[in-house]
């Protein structure tokens, strides 16, 4: 299968005016990197976690964001990005009851079975994000899951930028996706439209696209190169190398490790 592009890839933008109320679950690695981003381009961003708000770092909240219990996180909100592992999100259904029925759900989260337990949908081939909207019972948007955690904290760049990183963003709404791909340029990041959730998998875990640090017209055609069958192996190949690594006390594994791994073994 080959993805071909059905729509113009224009950078869509999010109009200086256009502020919007975004939620954000879950302030880890990707979470927090955008709880800053969103807050200082002057969205109004409140977040949470499963601990408390009084758990979340003030450096978070530096530029505006405010921390609210994980019950507050989706009342009244034009965007509620989920940013936790993916094993909970069956038991986040509860905390969307105060969402509102036009706000727009981003999900970020992957499979890892040796994290996550096994999910047998996942295993038999069902795109993650296809998935996580039913646990939810609302279409999503797949963004921010296919770029490390350093490398969203570290490598963001202004538009234009030679060799700007892509992000590929899912959706089964072009309205939903354009304004993923909005916020993902707003994160510091080039947006490449991925298409509907039922292609999502080919930015999933073991993909060429997942997390290798690649510009627009590179992710575009990993994304078209990518091979349903042979991801989840390479997934696993993956962790397994990057478990024995990092267990050698004398390991140098230098800077940019995890992409370099990446790349060896996605390609």
């Amino acid at each position: 299968m080959r993805v071909t592009p059905s729509r113009r890839q224009d950078r869509p933008t999010v109009k200086k005016e256009q502020k919007l109320k975004i939620g954000i679950l879950g302030a880890g690695s990707i979470g927090a990197t955008l709880t800053r981003r969103l807050s200082t381009a002057g969205h109004q961003v409140k977040v949470a976690n499963s601990r408390g708000p009084e758990t979340i770092p003030a450096d978070l909240l530096a530029s505006g964001a405010r921390a609210v219990h994980a019950s507050e996180v989706a009342a009244d909100v034009d965007v509620l990005i989920v940013s936790v592992p993916l094993n909970r999100v069956p038991d986040l259904k509860p905390l969307l009851a105060d969402l509102p029925d036009d706000a727009v759900i981003i999900d970020t989260s992957n499979y890892y079975p040796m994290r996550d337990d096994q999910i047998k949908a996942l295993d038999d081939g069902q795109p993650e994000s296809l998935w996580v909207a039913e646990q939810y019972g609302r279409p999503v948007v797949k963004a921010w899951n296919a770029i490390t955690s350093p490398s969203f904290d570290t490598k963001d760049s202004t538009p234009g930028t030679p060799g700007r990183i892509a992000i590929p963003v899912a959706a089964d709404s072009d309205t939903d996706r354009a304004l993923g791909m909005a916020l993902v340029e707003e994160t510091g990041f080039d947006a490449v439209d991925a298409g509907t959730l039922a292609d999502s998998w080919r930015q999933q875990p073991g993909a060429p696209g997942y997390c290798t640090d690649l510009t627009r017209d590179e992710l575009l055609a990993a994304l078209a190169k990518a091979k349903a069958a042979r991801s989840p192996q390479r997934r696993d190949l993956a962790m397994t190398v990057i478990a024995e690594l990092t267990t050698d006390p004398l390991g140098d594994l230098g800077e940019d490790f995890l992409v370099r791994v990446n790349r060896l073994i996605y390609n």
